[in-house]
């Protein structure tokens, strides 16, 4: 194995809240966490092209291993030489590695030892994906950090489920991690529902295999809030301190802040994208659905706050476009939201390096309706 490429340093501990600055060195640039990915399940982020990714965030955003493996397939991404040169992306990648769509897809697979049997969610094919079919699909497409193949489990699963499937989950990270033949960073993935002893011990045994990081699964499943918000802060005095923290499918602009208190450093959600076809958007105000009566003749833009290529649109422009089902209407509004979170996490860093990040959670309340 050679020396993997990625370097991660913790900068700066908020005397106030004990959240974490760090730096996170990959291949392809440098970032600072705690950092927000944006989703590009099928090697883009929906309706914006390359330029306008870099321009709503941080240069890092996340590809999702299940659906290029099905489309375009290995072969088409080998022939473009990976997904980010496939797309025209100059950032840094992450995968997922099909672990979600066990959940997701949940009745439409069969879980054995092997791996885990599909069939294809449109054409009813069969398919096979296994540890070591995951870690080669993600070398194909040639992220720079990759995850481990596991099930996440539902969140109300039974004690002794969750024991059963954490276990076999560790079983595979082990078998991924061996069949690893580049420098990619890899990640194992901490499960173990709402089990406090069962996390442990799935932290436990994944700092064992020694991982260039830790991701947090099989939350925000459909639990409480306040059960996640639990996990994630039980794990923060577990993980490696050293290593990063990787609160997976969170993305909500008051789960970003709660998470980021609770020592997590890296955070992806289809949210705000997936809102924002809805008509949803987020703000620095807050949040609001742009399809309601009330901004029909609203000549303000969609921020106050932030000066952007879209500030010239005002809400009642938008508002017309999307109840004519413009496609424009789901850029411009994909685009403040990501944008928006963009600002939401260079904020939060900021009131890290002033030891004032509990202050910022208050007023973050106060002023908005998150």
């Amino acid at each position: 194995m050679v020396n993997k490429l990625i370097k991660f340093e913790v900068l700066h501990i908020c005397k106030q809240s004990g959240a974490r600055l760090g730096k996170l060195t990959t291949p392809s640039g440098v970032f600072e966490t705690p950092i927000f990915m944006p989703v590009g399940t099928k090697g883009t982020v929906k309706t914006l092209n390359p330029m306008e990714i870099s321009e709503v965030s941080e240069g890092l955003i996340l590809s999702n291993t299940y659906h290029l493996w099905l489309e375009p397939g290995v072969d088409v991404i080998k022939a473009h030489n990976g997904v980010k040169n496939m797309m025209r992306w100059n950032g840094a990648m992450l995968t997922d590695s099909g672990g979600f769509q066990v959940f997701s897809l949940a009745g439409l697979r069969k879980i054995e030892e092997e791996g885990v049997y599909f069939k294809h969610h449109k054409s009813g094919e069969e398919l096979f994906l296994s540890p070591e079919l995951s870690i080669e699909i993600q070398e194909a497409i040639g992220a720079d950090i990759i995850m481990s193949f596991d099930e996440c489990p539902p969140a109300k699963a039974s004690y002794e489920y969750q024991k059963n499937s954490l276990e076999r989950t560790l079983r595979w990270a082990k078998r991924g991690k061996d069949h690893l033949k580049t420098n990619q960073a890899l990640f194992g993935i901490v499960q173990g529902g709402l089990y406090e002893d069962l996390r442990r011990h799935s932290a436990e045994e994944l700092i064992k295999i020694d991982f260039d990081g830790y991701s947090i699964g099989g939350l925000s499943v459909g639990e409480p809030k306040e059960e996640m918000h639990r996990i994630t802060k039980f794990l923060n005095d577990i993980l490696p301190f050293d290593k990063p923290r990787y609160l997976m499918g969170v993305g909500s602009p008051e789960d970003l802040v709660e998470g980021v208190i609770r020592g997590i450093d890296m955070f992806d959600c289809v949210l705000p994208t997936r809102n924002a076809r809805h008509g949803m958007v987020l703000s620095t105000t807050g949040k609001y659905n742009i399809k309601k009566l009330e901004y029909k003749f609203d000549m303000s833009s969609l921020d106050p706050n932030i000066e952007s290529p879209i500030s010239k649109y005002t809400k009642s422009y938008v508002r017309h476009l999307f109840r004519e089902s413009e496609i424009l209407a789901s850029r411009i509004i994909t685009y403040q939201n990501l944008l928006y979170i963009k600002h939401l996490m260079v904020e939060i860093r900021k009131a890290i390096k002033e030891d004032r990040l509990l202050d910022f959670r208050k007023d973050f309340y106060k002023n908005t309706n998150y």
